[in-house]
Parts: C-alpha cells; structure tokens; sequence
C-alpha cells in the first residue's frame, strides 16, 4: 500500500472513530470531553494504535481508555461499514497525556529565576 493511501485511511480512520465517539454509553466517554489526538495505522494493516485525551487529569484519559478497550467491536463494526479494508487492523487504545507533559514543563520553566543581566539591551559590535 502506498504511503499516501496509508494517511488517507489513518485519517478516515480517525474522523470515524471520532463520530463514533458520542454513541458510546459508557460514562467515561459519554460524561467526559474526550478526543482522538493520533491515529497510527502499521503499514501491514495489522495493528490501528489510537491516541486518546480527555479534557481532564490522567485518571480520566486512562478510564476512557479502558471505557474505549472494551467498545473496541463497535468501534470496529462502525468503522468496516464506512471504509472499505482488505484486513481490519486490530485497534489499539493508548492515553495521550502531551497536555499534561506540556503544562508540567510549562510550570517548571515559569518557577525558573529570571536570568540575571541586561543582555537583551546590550547590542553588538560595539
């Protein structure tokens, strides 16, 4: 399969998994903000890794995911009658917590002291 078809389906892949995503009753996914940040499809159509947020701390992206795990069939019923596939991948759900990575570091680099010296007005060649 060539490289753009693979995007291609990586991302319808994705757009369907994301309307699928407020037909689950599972109070993880239906009661939370949660979202698909990547989708990453092997190029043998063997495994379908799913990133997924939620809007939340980390105990709540890992309780969608488990939610996510365990709606894997409809998941997939929902996807094979939209997208046509020669082998269904099987889909892997993993958390994404990049927001709380960023918000980490960001709080680290804001508690640094400001550097000492006038540096920025100093100008050179002089």
């Amino acid at each position: 399969m060539a490289n753009h078809n693979l995007g291609r389906l990586t991302e319808d892949v994705k757009r369907e998994i994301s309307a699928a995503l407020p037909e689950i009753k599972d109070k993880h996914v239906s009661g939370e903000i949660v979202s698909i940040s990547a989708v990453e499809i092997t190029s043998d159509l063997s495994y379908c890794k799913i990133y997924v947020s939620v809007l939340g701390d980390e105990r709540k992206t890992n309780d969608a995911v488990k939610a996510l795990e365990k709606a894997a069939g409809f998941l997939v019923r929902k996807i094979n009658a939209r997208i046509k596939m020669r082998k269904m991948p099987r889909l892997i759900f993993l958390p994404d917590n990049s927001q709380e990575y960023y918000e980490k570091i960001s709080r680290i680099l804001d508690s640094l002291p400001e550097p000492a010296g006038d540096g920025e007005t100093e100008q050179k060649g002089e």
